[in-house]
């Protein structure tokens, strides 16, 4: 039996509609109730955090999971990147204060300071412009750092773009665009490959990547 950990939250309705559009059924102890676990046809299904759907794959407790590009850029999970749903498409990308002028806030003399739950995307994205920046980090309400003056610029995911519109910020750059990747568990990769590459098949003939 092939396991598959999916992210709880938002994404986890996308993914329904995805997997059930290719015949791949969740199991209604999951869709139905608090249950976080549930078997349908062959497949063991997993929900937990979306940061931790990488561990559990990772580890091999999952053969399969799907995780946000994000996660995976910021953890670097041992895991191999099978494919991209093209569900749960954002951006990554550095905001500042409308009233902001980049050739000043970015002096390279000065050291920024970044609000974000992607230090690791962050410092290396400002590594590379040779910007000296003092990491912030953290949790949720991240459009709120600028406002309060804890931080000078905030590095974060965005969709729409109106939180940061409601918060007086924009967009200064993109970092990456993030959607849902169907990743495997290395050893999974081998030993189940008839499996993964039948959900694999199912899911390309269903969903092609934007």
């Amino acid at each position: 039996m092939l396991a598959l950990a999916l992210p709880s939250g938002r994404m986890l309705d996308d993914c329904v509609k995805l997997f059930e559009s290719a015949g791949i059924y969740f199991p209604k102890e999951i869709l139905e109730s608090r249950r976080l676990s549930g078997t349908s046809g062959d497949l063991n299904f997993l929900v937990c955090k979306p940061k931790d759907v990488p561990i559990y794959v990772e580890y091999g407790t999952a053969d399969i999971g799907v995780v946000g590009k994000d996660v995976l850029l910021e953890g670097n999970p041992q895991v191999y990147e099978l494919y991209d749903l093209g569900i749960g498409r954002c951006k990554i990308v550095v905001a500042i204060p409308n009233d902001a002028k980049p050739e000043e806030l970015f002096s390279k003399d000065d050291i920024i300071r970044v609000a974000t739950k992607y230090p690791k995307i962050a410092r290396e994205f400002f590594n590379k412009k040779g910007i000296s920046i003092e990491i912030l980090n953290l949790s949720g309400s991240i459009e709120l750092a600028p406002v309060t003056g804890i931080a000078d610029v905030i590095v974060d995911i965005v969709s729409t773009g109106r939180t940061l519109r409601e918060n007086n910020l924009k967009v200064w750059e993109e970092i990456a665009i993030s959607s849902a990747r169907l990743i495997a568990n290395r050893a999974s990769l081998h030993i189940k490959a008839e499996e993964i590459k039948t959900v694999l098949k199912r899911l390309k003939e269903t969903r092609q990547p934007q």
